[in-house]
This record gives C-alpha cells, sequence and structure tokens, in this order.
C-alpha cells in the first residue's frame, strides 16, 4: 500500500512557521496584509473566501475582505484594485474567481500590482516563472511542489506526467517541474492513449477535474501520485481525479482526497503574503 502524503500536517508545519516569522516582522512593526475581493453569491467561492480569512487570522496575518454585488461592473472592481495597489497596509491582493460574466478576467488580473499579487496569475508573475525567476508562484501548483519536497521526492531525471493543461494549475505546475530538472509530459483533452503516458510517469500530477478518471490500473508500481482534483459525487462524497483505492495498490505515495493539495493551497497564499511583507 502507498504511503500517504498528508497535506493537513505539511500545511499544519508550514503555517507554524509562518506565524513565527509574521511574529517577527511584528517586533519591527510591520503586519503583512491580504486583501479578499468577492464578486457576487458563488457558494464555493464563499466558502473558499471565508476559509482564507480563519487561516490569515490564525497566523497573524491582517486580512482585508470586500464582498461586493454580482451587478458590480467591471470599472468598480478596476477601481477598488487601484486603491488596493496603492494601500500600503496592503501586500497581497486575491480576486476570488470566477467572477461575473460583465466583468473581463484577464483585464482584472492584470490590474493587480505583480508585486501584490498573491495568487500569482499576473502575466509578469507567469513569464517569470517560466523563465525560472518566478517573483509570486501560483498557490496550488506552489503547494504541490512543496509536497514533493517535504515527500523527499527528487524530481530530477524523473518522467513527470501532468494530466490537465488550465493555467491555474497545469501549465504552471510543468514549468516548476521542469525547474527541478524533471522530464515532463503535459496531458490533456486531445491526448491519445493516456493510459499508455500514465503508465511511464514517476510522479503523475493529476488535475483535470474529472471525478476517477486516472484509473489505479495505469499508474506504474511504485510511482508517486499528487492528486488535485476535488469532485463531488453524490451528496457528500468527495473523490478525486484518480481511483485512490486501485492507484493506492499500486503507487509508493499518493496525495487523499480531501485532506491532500487542499490545505496546501491557502497554506502558499499566506507564505505568498508573507514573503512580500518582508520584500517590502
Amino acid at each position: 500500500m502507498a504511503k500517504i502524503i498528508d497535506g493537513k500536517a505539511i500545511a499544519a508545519k508550514i503555517r507554524g512557521e509562518i506565524t513565527a516569522e509574521v511574529a517577527k516582522l511584528a517586533t519591527q512593526g510591520i503586519t503583512p496584509g491580504l486583501a479578499v475581493v468577492l464578486v457576487g453569491e458563488d457558494p464555493a467561492s464563499k466558502v473558499y473566501v471565508s476559509m482564507k480569512e480563519k487561516a490569515c487570522k490564525d497566523v497573524g496575518i491582517f486580512s482585508d475582505e470586500y464582498k461586493l454585488p454580482a451587478e458590480t461592473t467591471e470599472e468598480e472592481l478596476l477601481q477598488l484594485i487601484n486603491k488596493l495597489n496603492k494601500d500600503r497596509k496592503i501586500h497581497g491582493i486575491l480576486v476570488q474567481l470566477p467572477l461575473p460574466k460583465q466583468i473581463n478576467t484577464e483585464k482584472v488580473l492584470e490590474a493587480i500590482s505583480p508585486e501584490k499579487d498573491a495568487d500569482g496569475f499576473h502575466p509578469y508573475n507567469v513569464g517569470r516563472l517560466v523563465i525560472g525567476k518566478p517573483l509570486f508562484q501560483p498557490c496550488t501548483p506552489y503547494g504541490v511542489m512543496v509536497m514533493l519536497k517535504e515527500a523527499g521526492v527528487d524530481l530530477a531525471g524523473k518522467e513527470v506526467v501532468v494530466v490537465g493543461r488550465s493555467n491555474i494549475v497545469g501549465k504552471p505546475v510543468a514549468f516548476m517541474c521542469l525547474q527541478q530538472n524533471a522530464t515532463v509530459t503535459l496531458c490533456h483533452s486531445k491526448t491519445r492513449d493516456l493510459a499508455a503516458k500514465v503508465a511511464m510517469a514517476d510522479v503523475v500530477i493529476a488535475a483535470v477535474g474529472q471525478p476517477e478518471m486516472i484509473k489505479g490500473a495505469w499508474i506504474k508500481k511504485g510511482a508517486v501520485v499528487i492528486d488535485v482534483g476535488v469532485n463531488r459525487v453524490g451528496e457528500k462524497k468527495l473523490v478525486g481525479d484518480v481511483e485512490f483505492e486501485a492507484a493506492s495498490a499500486r503507487a509508493a505515495a499518493i496525495t487523499p482526497v480531501p485532506g491532500g493539495v487542499g490545505p496546501m493551497t491557502i497554506t502558499m497564499l499566506l507564505y505568498n503574503t508573507l514573503q512580500s511583507a518582508k520584500r517590502r
């Protein structure tokens, strides 16, 4: 049976380190500040925002929340971002996605100052990531990399297969693995013979958003599996993108869902906000 890579435990350890660093900054009169902007009433977004608020409070980061109505115009949102860019109390800005359809998401992400882009989505930060000189790294892929490191996985020379090519997870995590000297194959919905691609991987990173799409039988014996997917099946059950039981029988190590990558995302957001405050 595979070793479980416990995201909750790794996140708790890093949050302890962040709490200590925040306390140290406080002695110099600096409190890291994160502004979280939520437009509309998306239920999942509301849950995420309240989790982010609580996490900030737990580590001593100042959190400022802006809840705007669903009919907010693009211009109003851009004005708020401009104000937050200039606010010296704020070191990180996060606009919760998705945004209502009258607002151009790209325009909004580009309006955030790259120095306060705690989510790592600004084109400037994406470009820096690609050339291997990151300022802010996107939180979920960053969390994945920290988990691999904590699990003692050295990526140099390994075959890494990433399933999913989103701008939020798939593409950035592929670049991060390249920087660790892995050989990376990036798969997606048009990939032919996905099973064969997955079967050659020493490390599988699944971020496709389809419940249990990656079958346990595809996993090479002794591979490491990082499952980024969180899919609700039925009323209560949460499953990942990988068939967990069958994959566990073959893998050397695997992340559970829930309790795997999830807790790391918010932790890396706190980490990015802290780094921004230290730079300032």
